[in-house]
């Protein structure tokens, strides 16, 4: 059996994007099993792979890891993406949970029902623009630092260079105010792990077509 981790999900971004970006931002291989139709999900259900019934699923060290934020968790915590103490840990964990919130958004726009996509899609811009880039920008002022938290790169670096270049599908001029976070995607991006997963090819996922909103409709929804 492979040592490398398992990723367990349909064939987009949706809430396991995150953990390929972690996965990858640190360096680890990892291979990935997709939901092609329904029976894929309910075989995993019935086998007693998922402890909610929900994926993302994870194998890694020869646990079957369900949940979101605990499969980032203890990615980060294994991969010393965590800060170094409680304190950066709290300040990680308070602006991630802030990039959750603003990913929940942006995740949940291409499932919406077309009479309400343009509602959604305002409201998605108008938090990222004056709610949450904002608080980034800020912190990056304050912190004086190339980084989020500390002095080294931590989920919260990762996680919200994956926001912005996701936000700047639909609005590539939204952080023409914000310079700090200009340079903040620019540094990042030029980190070997990172650089390495931005290249075509990579196990990074594009932009949801409507061929994969459909599928995930037909294994999630039907």
């Amino acid at each position: 059996m492979s040592g490398k981790p398992r990723l367990h999900y349909f064939n987009g971004r949706g809430r396991m994007e995150t953990i390929r970006w972690l996965l990858a931002a640190a360096g680890v291989e990892f291979e990935e099993s997709y939901l092609e139709k329904k029976e894929d999900l309910t075989k995993l259900q019935k086998d007693g792979s998922l402890l909610f019934q929900q994926v993302p699923m994870v194998e890694i060290d020869g646990m079957k890891l369900v949940q979101t934020r605990a499969i980032a968790n203890y990615i980060s915590t294994k991969y010393n993406l965590y800060g170094k103490d409680m304190k950066e840990r709290a300040l990680i964990d308070m602006y991630v949970e802030g990039m959750f919130d603003l990913n929940e958004l942006l995740m949940t726009y291409e499932i919406q029902p077309a009479d309400k996509k343009q509602e959604h899609f305002a409201n998605m811009m108008d938090k990222a623009e004056n709610r949450y880039f904002p608080v980034f920008e800020k912190v990056l002022k304050g912190h004086g630092k190339d980084f989020l938290v500390g002095n080294q790169l931590s989920r919260a670096d990762v996680q919200l260079l994956e926001i912005i270049l996701m936000v700047e599908e639909w609005k590539p001029d939204i952080f023409a105010k914000f310079p700090l976070l200009q340079s903040f995607k620019a540094r990042l991006s030029n980190i070997p792990t990172i650089k390495k997963f931005l290249q075509p090819g990579s196990q990074r996922k594009p932009p949801s077509d409507d061929d994969v909103v459909d599928k995930v409709m037909k294994i999630f929804y039907s």
